[in-house]
């Protein structure tokens, strides 16, 4: 059975959600800025990401033979790899979260969110035009 969804809203759907989880171990890091021994983590997926969609180092898809079609991405299987104990700042033994690191990857999930939540807006008002149009 067709979908009246394509399958970029499911693809940016489970963007969106990484996202989000990686919006909360930042939060989870700065929260614990001044915890001793506490090692900041990291959310990293968009390697993993990009391997899932088929595509090489330079956002191309890649294909081993040129009559041959891209892969799908499936979305269900796909997840995100929690990264801890890598290397960080210490001051005076303190400060095991580097503040302003946090802040700029904050900010640029933050932008990239967004951005997303956009893109998911128009394809929503895209397919409420076609539904109204269609009606007339």
């Amino acid at each position: 059975m067709k979908s009246l969804f394509d399958t970029n809203i499911h693809l940016t759907g489970k963007v969106l959600d990484l996202r989000l989880q990686r919006q909360n171990v930042v939060m989870s890091n700065l929260a614990n800025i001044t915890t001793p021994n506490y090692k900041a983590r990291r959310l990293e997926f968009e390697a993993d990401l990009q391997a899932a969609l088929n595509r090489d180092a330079r956002g191309k898809i890649t294909r081993t033979d040129e009559g041959h079609m891209p892969s799908t991405f499936a979305a269900d299987g796909f997840r995100g790899d929690l990264v801890k104990g890598f290397k960080h700042r210490i001051i005076h033994g303190e400060d095991n979260v580097d503040l302003d690191k946090e802040m700029a990857v904050m900010a640029k999930n933050t932008l990239m969110y967004n951005a997303l939540g956009t893109v998911m807006q128009k394809q929503f008002e895209g397919l409420t035009t076609v539904i109204s149009e269609g009606a007339k």
